[in-house]
This record gives structure tokens, C-alpha cells and sequence, in this order.
């Protein structure tokens, strides 16, 4: 995961904004449950009046409340007090020096509730709790404004509307702070998604046939799209929950050890069975997401196969065969998802059994200090609260928990593909062949193996074809044919010798420049999703109608075409299942002419048609491309007769090199051949 962070950075800006506003929506909701103290403390209980600092008093209440003070406390509460007519009216102070002021106050308050008593209460106002100091001095307040006329349920009220206005005001703000992070947070995840999928397509569409087969076609295509899909979701989780989840856990630990140490302990033993439960999910978990993956995979690679196998299935009557297989790979995965799924389902009732045992516990601790003068109901409740979201931000970490081992193996995968050294490269300092010489290529010793195979597939290859010629490969099969045409465009590199095309090394070319020069056939036709025109187009976009339909005519495709009521703008189905095989493979063919390459190099293409179409085919060929270099890879000697040069290869290894008739008298694996797909009279002739 962490190695596709460097992805993240064009959106650095974002990620700044979201984590500026989640702590903002942290600030708002942990807010919030001192709010709600206040409402219960001091606007229910103390009926609006906060503390035992009051706003006005009478000249006689100030002067005896400095009989209980010393003189360093008189002069404090004086320099804080403004004699207005018969009262003293407060000044404007801040938050430290009315807390100073109400604990003078609130000790002289006291004594002067109990003159009667002064000595014995003297003693016992430094072993009394601040929260019963606090409420005697605001009762002793609630008098003196009642005595100088106020209106106490006034006041009450006008606390409560401000308090509840600023609770609304932070619920708001909290809000549009959370909209704004999954905003900018979706927005974030998408570039990333988008990013990773441009990062892979190009990076396999790079991918050499070596690299080709580490990976099946169903796990790319699964890691481009799953894959991706599981980094992207957590990645919005991530700037939703993983980071808004720690700010509101400290944040909540901090208020509560605000609000009352006592009871801390709870949290903290709250706290550690959370972790101790997210642990063992994950050791029991985490092999089972990876093998999760590994699991669709499979799903994906079976599917593919029965679909595009689906013909051939039904022509061997192995349809039960096939399903018993499909339903081996659900029943699987299916398991798998079963169950990561139960080991999960445990984890909210975990949670909510912790959450309802805290809530209880503190009740029963708080009652009690409540009962002994050391909390008030306000203080237990705004405790509950925070204990509640240090509870639920770890709830969230532990939801990430189930996201995160998916989004890690997915991650992995991805990771393993853009990591994949390509076999492949294009040299620094490129060279570019001469305009002189133009399609000329030559084998010079070339010898091949696969990678990580022991045994060369091609030994000691020396050929050349010059411009203008028709060069035929023919041999048994897994003689190497495809595989020494497959060099000539660096689909793979030699191992030994060299491959040349106008004279420079291809190793010395860009692949671009050498693929601009080819034109090149399958030997399975492959059509894109379009119309018949963008598939014949397809090599060079930019291709006058006239060119389009000439090609069409040369690969004998332009019959069946204008048949279709569409003509050229007829439709083409993913992988060209709405034409013939033969038609898929003209149209390929149509598509290479159109090119008009300086190589023509055709890899067993000629298979699917019918002789007298290939008979066609090989003539239009030859009155329409007399200057380019023509390399055919042939089943049938039928199809390469009267070529300039015919290579044969037996087990990789050249045979013999001529014409036809130069091979039938001194090419004995080429007389076998001949032998076994002509007559007697046709070898006569």
C-alpha cells in the first residue's frame, strides 16, 4: 500500500484540506458534550448562572464578602469590580482570572452562608470538593440577584437558547465540515483509481510476451479492475476514518481526563479489548483475504473460459464437466467470503457489548461521585459521551481493519505488476536506419530461448530477405515458425546473433520504429469492438477512403463487405464473433495492407481460407505490394510455392534454404512435406 502512495501527490493540495476540516469536525463534535454538561450543570441545576463570580452585587454583600478575605484577595476582586450607585457592577475578565475570582468569591460566599459556624466551616471548606463549593456559590449568587431584583428564569433561559444556538452553530459547521472531507476525499480516491489503471495499462500494454506469462489475461485483468476498485475504497476510508479517527480518540481521551480522572481507567480497559479483538481479527483474517484474491482470479480465469470456450464445450458434451468446474471455483470463493464474513460479524456485537459495559460502569462509579460531591450529573454525562466517541473512533479503525487486509493483498498485486522489470527496453541512444535501404531483414546466427527454459526453441537462424522479396517459413509444427517471425518486432529479443532490419540491429531501434515499419498478421485473427472501416484502419487512422477500400479489395474482402446492408460502417462485435473465422482473418489481413508497411510478415494467415481465396490473396498480394518485403509462415506448400526463398526449420533448427525447386532435390525434411500434401502429379509438375 505504501508503495503506491507516490500516486497520491498531484493531490496534495486536497489531502491538505481534508485534514484541516477533519479537524475542524473533530473540534465541533468534541465540543459538543461540554455543551451538553453546561445545559444539564449550570443551565437546569444553577438555573443559567455559571459560576459563583456574579455579574452585579449589592454595595453591603461586597463588603462583607471582604470580611472573609485578606488584603492581596480584596484588591483582586476590587481591580475586577466597577462601583456603579449602589452596586458594583463586573468588569470584563478572561477565562484564568474569573476562575481566580470565583475561588475567592466562592470561599467567602461559603462562610458567609454559614456565619453561625465560621471556625468549624473554615475547616472544612479545603477538604470540600470544587463542584459542591461551586453549587453553594451559586446558590449564594442566585440570592443576591433575587434580592436585587433579577429575574432568574430570565436568565436561565437566555443560557440555555445561547448555549443550544452555539451547539447548533458547531452541529453545523461539524456537518459541512464532514461533507466537504468525503467530497474532496471521493474526489482524491478517484484520481488515485484513475492514476493506478493508467499506471498498469501502460505499463502491461509495454509487457513483452516473457512478461505475458507470468500473468494470466483473467488476473490482469482482475488487478485492473478489482483491484484497483479495493485501493480505492479504502483510500476514501482511509481520509474518512484513518485520520479522523485518531484526531477524535485523543481528542475524546483529553476532554474526559478534562471532565474527571477518576473514572479513566475505564476507557483505558475499554480500549484495550477493542485492540486485543481488532488483533485477533487480523491474525485470523488476513491469510483469508489473500487467498480471497487469489480465489477470484480463478473465478475470473474459469468464467473466460467457458465463455469463449463455449462452443467447443458443447461440441465434446463436456457441459457437466464445465460446470462441475465453475461450481468448484464458486463454492471456493464462496466459502473464503463466508468465512472472512463471520469473523467479522462478531466484531459489532464486540463492540457494542464494550460500549453498553463503559456506559454502565461509568453510571455506577459516576452515581457514586455524584453522591459524594465530587461530580456532577452534567460532568457524567458529557463523560459518557466522550467515552462513547473514544469507543466509536476505534470502531472506525476497527471497520478500516476489515477494509485494510483486502486493500493490502490488492495493493500487493497491483505493486507486482508496475514493479515487473520488462524484458524489453528501448536503448538510450537509438539508432534509425537509413533512408537508402528499406526492407531488408536479416537473421545473423540468431539463436532463442524462452526465458527460464533450458533447451534454445531456435538455433543458428541466418537468413536474409531483401526488398521486394517473399521470404516462406514452413516446418512441423513446434518447429519455431511463429517464434522467429515473433523476433522481428521484438515481441521477444535473441539470445544469441542478431536480428537486423534495414541494416540496424533491432535491439538498436525504438519499438515504435520498428513496429512502424511492419505490418503484421496473427495467426488467430484479432478484430476490435467498431465498425470494419476503424478495424482496417486501425494501423493508420488517417487513411483516405480510397486506401481502405484497396485493402479490402487485395485481402478479397471487398465482396463480402458491400454484401452487409451497412457496407464499411457495418458493426464488429467485441473480438469479431459476428463474422466467420475467414472473414476475421481477410479483415486482418486488409488491416496490415492498409499500413503500407515496408515488411509484410504473415504468421500462419492464410490457414482459415479456403484455397481458391488464398490463391487470390497471395496474387493480389503480389501485383500490389511488388516493393515490400513479404515473410509468410505456411502450413501448406500450396501457399509458398513459387516464393523466393522457402526457410525450413526442423526442431529450430534450419533444415534447408531455396526455392521450391531448389529444396525438392536437396531438402529431404521438405520432400517429406511436399510428399504429404501433394500428388504425385503435382509433384511431377
Amino acid at each position: 500500500m505504501r508503495k503506491l502512495m507516490k500516486y497520491l501527490k498531484r493531490s496534495a493540495g486536497f489531502i491538505v484540506m481534508i485534514v484541516l476540516l477533519l479537524f475542524l469536525q473533530a473540534y465541533c463534535e468534541l465540543s459538543l458534550p461540554s455543551y451538553t454538561s453546561n445545559i444539564v450543570n449550570v443551565g437546569i441545576q444553577q438555573k443559567g448562572i455559571e459560576d459563583g463570580v456574579p455579574k452585579q452585587m449589592r454595595k453591603e454583600t461586597m463588603e462583607h464578602l471582604k470580611l472573609f478575605m485578606n488584603e492581596e484577595e480584596q484588591e483582586k476582586v476590587s481591580l475586577c469590580y466597577q462601583e456603579k450607585g449602589d452596586s458594583y457592577q463586573l468588569e470584563k475578565i478572561d477565562d484564568e482570572t474569573r476562575a481566580e475570582l470565583n475561588d475567592i468569591l466562592g470561599k467567602a460566599e461559603l462562610m458567609m452562608s454559614s456565619l453561625t459556624e465560621q471556625e468549624e466551616m473554615a475547616e472544612k471548606i479545603d477538604g470540600m470538593p470544587d463542584t459542591m463549593l461551586n453549587q453553594i456559590a451559586v446558590l449564594f449568587v442566585q440570592k443576591e440577584y433575587e434580592a436585587m431584583g433579577e429575574n432568574l428564569d430570565s436568565i436561565q433561559m437566555k443560557y440555555l437558547l445561547r448555549t443550544g444556538l452555539l451547539m447548533l452553530g458547531l452541529a453545523l459547521i461539524g456537518m459541512i465540515a464532514a461533507v466537504c472531507v468525503t467530497f474532496l476525499a471521493a474526489r482524491v480516491a478517484a484520481a488515485l483509481g484513475h492514476d493506478l489503471r493508467d499506471a498498469v495499462y501502460r505499463k502491461v500494454i509495454g509487457f513483452s510476451s516473457g512478461e505475458y506469462s507470468r500473468f494470466s489475461t483473467a488476473s490482469l485483468i482482475t488487478r485492473s479492475t478489482n483491484d484497483i476498485q479495493q485501493v480505492q475504497t479504502m483510500m476514501t476510508m482511509l481520509f474518512r476514518i484513518a485520520c479522523f479517527a485518531p484526531i477524535m480518540g485523543i481528542g475524546g481521551i483529553l476532554k474526559a481526563l478534562q471532565t474527571n480522572v477518576s473514572m479513566s481507567w475505564i476507557i483505558a480497559l475499554a480500549v484495550g479489548v477493542i485492540l486485543l479483538v481488532i488483533m485477533l481479527l487480523f491474525v485470523i483474517a488476513m491469510p483469508r483475504f489473500k487467498k480471497l484474491q487469489v480465489l477470484i482470479d480463478r473465478m475470473n480465469l474459469v468464467t473466460r473460459e467457458l465463455l469463449t470456450g463455449i462452443m467447443v464445450t458443447r461440441a465434446f458434451s463436456r457441459e457437466k464437466h464445465e460446470e462441475e468446474r465453475f461450481e468448484k471455483a464458486n463454492h471456493d470463493l464462496m466459502k473464503t467470503n463466508l468465512f472472512v464474513n463471520r469473523c467479522m460479524t462478531f466484531m459489532m456485537p464486540i463492540i457494542m457489548l464494550i460500549m453498553n459495559c463503559v456506559s454502565l460502569l461509568i453510571v455506577y462509579f459516576g452515581s457514586h461521585a455524584i453522591d459524594a460531591g465530587n461530580m456532577q450529573v452534567g460532568d457524567m454525562m458529557a463523560f459518557i459521551q466522550y467515552a462513547m466517541q473514544i469507543i466509536m473512533s476505534f470502531l472506525m479503525l476497527t471497520m478500516l481493519s476489515i477494509m485494510l487486509p483486502r486493500a493490502s493483498v490488492s495493493a500487493g498485486r497491483i505493486s507486482e505488476v508496475l514493479e515487473t522489470e520488462t524484458l524489453i527496453h528501448d536503448p538510450e541512444k537509438p539508432s534509425v536506419p537509413a533512408e537508402t535501404e528499406k526492407g531488408t531483414v536479416s537473421f545473423e546466427h540468431v539463436s532463442f530461448a524462452y526465458p527460464d527454459a533450458e533447451e534454445n526453441v531456435l538455433t543458428d537462424i541466418h537468413f536474409t530477405a531483401k526488398k521486394g522479396e517473399t521470404v516462406a517459413i514452413i516446418g512441423s509444427t513446434g518447429s519455431g515458425k511463429s517464434t522467429l517471425v515473433n523476433l522481428i518486432p521484438r515481441f521477444y529479443d535473441v539470445t544469441e546473433g542478431t536480428v537486423r532490419i534495414d541494416g540496424v540491429d533491432v535491439r538498436q531501434m525504438t519499438q515504435k520504429d520498428v513496429r512502424d515499419r511492419l505490418g503484421y498478421v496473427p495467426q488467430k485473427g484479432v478484430l476490435f469492438s467498431g465498425t470494419i472501416d476503424s478495424n482496417i484502419r486501425f494501423g493508420r487512422p488517417e487513411a483516405p477512403t480510397e486506401e481502405v477500400e484497396r485493402a479490402a479489395r487485395i485481402a478479397q474482402a471487398e465482396e463480402f463487405i458491400l454484401a452487409k446492408p451497412e457496407g464499411y460502417q457495418s458493426p464488429i462485435a467485441q473480438g469479431g464473433t459476428n463474422v466467420s473465422g475467414g472473414q476475421k482473418q481477410r479483415l486482418s489481413i486488409a488491416r496490415a495492407i492498409e499500413k503500407n508497411p515496408e515488411i509484410l510478415i504473415f504468421d500462419d494467415s492464410f490457414s482459415a481460407l479456403d484455397y481458391k481465396t488464398d490463391v487470390a490473396v497471395r496474387k493480389a498480394l503480389k501485383e500490389a505490394t511488388a516493393d515490400t518485403t513479404t515473410i509468410i509462415v505456411a502450413q501448406r506448400i500450396s501457399t509458398i510455392l513459387h516464393a523466393d526463398k522457402i526457410i525450413v526449420l526442423d526442431e529450430g533448427r534450419m533444415a534447408g534454404i531455396g526455392t521450391h525447386k531448389e529444396l525438392m532435390k536437396n531438402c529431404e525434411v521438405y520432400q517429406q512435406i511436399a510428399k504429404s500434401q501433394l500428388s504425385e502429379e503435382e509433384l511431377a509438375e
